[in-house]
């Protein structure tokens, strides 16, 4: 399935933007579950194009540059609204290189292991204090029907999961601690 196929028709229907326009959205609104490169928005643009799902008005700004505007097309937004409405299984769990790293763990001393423990938590911390920062946009949960409401719900979602990251890590640095500090003595 072509998730991002469907991502850039979302933000299309929204409102015409260009590749990178896009982009940034997938580097701002986006970045919490989904990433993509400026090569593969480009790529994408090109197929949904080729297929009949966008359009695009080319504008010159200056004397040279060429930005195309993209916009959905009727068939872009009856697949788009199809795809909406399709349940799915759940996904497999995402790659995480820490947990690896964790998982394996035994293999290095407790010091190494606390110190990439708390060098997570710092970078959590951050994040988690970046999203609650993004949230302040919202005193009040936005209306359902809104283009905010799908940006608040995701957003809630994002701290929650760093809220729960750092429990665990902060569960693991204990852990740790207690076993180095049965070590020691």
């Amino acid at each position: 399935m072509r998730v991002l196929k469907y991502a850039i028709l979302g933000l299309l229907n929204k409102q015409p933007m260009t590749g990178y326009d896009i982009g940034k959205e997938f580097n701002y609104e986006l970045a919490e579950f989904w990433h993509a490169k400026h090569s593969q928005i480009y790529t994408e643009l090109k197929k949904l194009n080729d297929e009949g799902l966008v359009t695009f008005d080319i504008e010159i700004s200056g004397d040279i540059l060429e930005k195309k505007q993209y916009t959905i097309t009727e068939a872009g937004k009856t697949d788009l609204l199809k795809w909406l409405h399709k349940d799915e299984p759940i996904e497999k769990t995402a790659k995480d290189v820490f947990r690896v790293r964790m998982y394996f763990s035994n293999n290095i001393d407790l010091t190494s292991r606390i110190g990439l423990l708390e060098s997570q938590k710092m970078q959590h911390i951050k994040r988690l204090n970046t999203l609650k920062k993004t949230s302040e946009q919202y005193p009040e949960v936005p209306d359902c029907d809104s283009d905010r409401f799908g940006d608040f719900i995701v957003l809630e979602s994002a701290i929650m999961r760093e809220e729960c990251t750092l429990n665990w890590i902060n569960k693991c640095i204990a852990y740790c601690q207690d076993a180095k500090n049965k070590s020691d003595n």
